[in-house]
């Protein structure tokens, strides 16, 4: 199944999310319509609201609080997105100006603040304690995971460990938290809330490995931004920080110093050649591809659906994706 047959399974219902989200974006207060529609409207994936439906339709989900809880994904990932590229001084996303570079600083933090603040209003309105608390723990591990990064940016002794540490945080948990709640609205048995868990953990490593990935093999019309931009910012991705294990000494001394002071342009080419010499890109494809296979293992007990179908081509999409 590819993209667009997925999209298509899901798209009266995600048509519904869109709707809701703009009906909570609108404030009294000009700059968070005008903001808030910026940010929306700028050609995400929307790929974890897309994982809520799925997954809720794959446990036999009849009512309309997936659509919220839709919603409530992707007004949080939208908020960390608007903060993370305040700290990250981005000027591009998705091949268009960030909300920051448009509206200043000060604003695309406030309007953040709005969207954590709309998504926990929305949250109430579900009566489950069990849905607060995961996206209450979620919310915060997110926040850790900003923070973490931002502690190893420009750090060239970062482990393995420590990036997998920050990955899960950072974007794993939030895909985790989509689908495990879509089986609780459901009411689906524990096994089955585990598997779903699983299966979105493992799917947002993928997801995010890939995206490290092409951070240095992309084509920059397609991903929307300019290769090299993470080494750009100092941050030690999985394919720098094997680079830096099996690289020869002079390579080696030339990406920590590009890590550390956060400018790798200079020698992008030669980094980039590095990379690829030494399996370092190899690597983090195949790490990308067990941690996709581990998310369709995660589904195997889950009754068989055309939406579980749909789950199980999204593992296989997420790694195969140019952008």
């Amino acid at each position: 199944m590819d993209l667009n047959a997925i999209r298509q399974l899901a798209d009266d219902d995600m048509q519904d999310v869109n709707h809701l989200i703009y009906k909570q974006l609108k404030s009294d207060v000009a700059l968070i319509n005008q903001l808030g529609v910026y940010i929306i409207n700028g050609g995400g994936k929307r790929m974890r609201p897309l994982l809520c439906i799925l997954a809720s339709r794959a446990m036999g989900y009849q009512g309309e609080d997936h659509l919220k809880l839709a919603a409530i994904i992707e007004f949080i990932h939208t908020a960390s997105l608007l903060h993370d590229d305040v700290v990250d001084e981005s000027l591009l996303r998705r091949g268009r100006e960030t909300a920051n570079a448009l509206f200043g600083n000060s604003a695309s933090v406030l309007v953040g603040d709005f969207l954590y603040t709309r998504s926990f209003q929305m949250m109430t309105e579900l009566g489950s304690l069990k849905v607060l608390e995961i996206l209450a723990d979620t919310t915060n591990i997110l926040a850790e995971g900003e923070v973490l990064q931002l502690m190893n940016c420009n750090d060239p002794n970062t482990s393995e460990e420590d990036y997998m540490r920050v990955i899960y945080c950072k974007t794993a948990k939030l895909f985790e938290a989509a689908t495990q709640l879509a089986g609780i609205i459901a009411k689906s048995p524990s096994s089955s809330l585990q598997a779903l868990a699983e299966y979105g953990k493992f799917l947002g490593t993928a997801f995010q490995l890939t995206d490290d990935l092409l951070d240095y093999t992309a084509d920059t019309v397609e991903l929307g931004k300019n290769i090299g931009d993470d080494l750009a910012e100092g941050k030690p991705t999985l394919p720098l920080i094997y680079a830096i294990k099996h690289g020869s000494q002079h390579e080696v001394a030339l990406i920590k110093e590009a890590i550390e002071k956060g400018d790798g342009t200079d020698h992008i080419d030669t980094i980039l050649a590095t990379l690829t010499r030494c399996g370092a890109l190899e690597y983090t494809e195949r790490r990308a591809q067990e941690e996709s296979d581990k998310a369709i293992s995660a589904l195997k007990d889950i009754p068989e659906s055309e939406y579980k179908t749909a789950l199980i081509s999204l593992a296989k999409i997420a790694i195969d994706r140019k952008y």
